[in-house]
C-alpha cells in the first residue's frame, strides 16, 4: 500500500498540482484583466487625503 500511495504521489500528484499552478497563473494574465488588478492595487490609497 505504501508503494502505491508514494507513486500515486510522485506522478499524478506532480502533474496535478503543476495543472492547477499553470491555471492560477493563466488566469492571472487573462486577457482583460489588468484594469481589475490595477483597481484592487490601488485599495490602500483610496481615501487618502491630499491636504497638506
Amino acid at each position: 500500500m505504501y508503494h502505491f500511495l508514494r507513486e500515486l504521489a510522485d506522478s499524478w500528484a506532480l502533474l496535478a498540482l503543476t495543472l492547477i499552478f499553470l491555471g492560477v497563473v493563466a488566469w492571472a494574465f487573462r486577457p482583460g484583466s489588468r484594469e481589475i488588478h490595477k483597481d484592487i492595487a490601488d485599495i490602500p490609497f483610496r481615501n487618502d487625503d491630499l491636504e497638506d
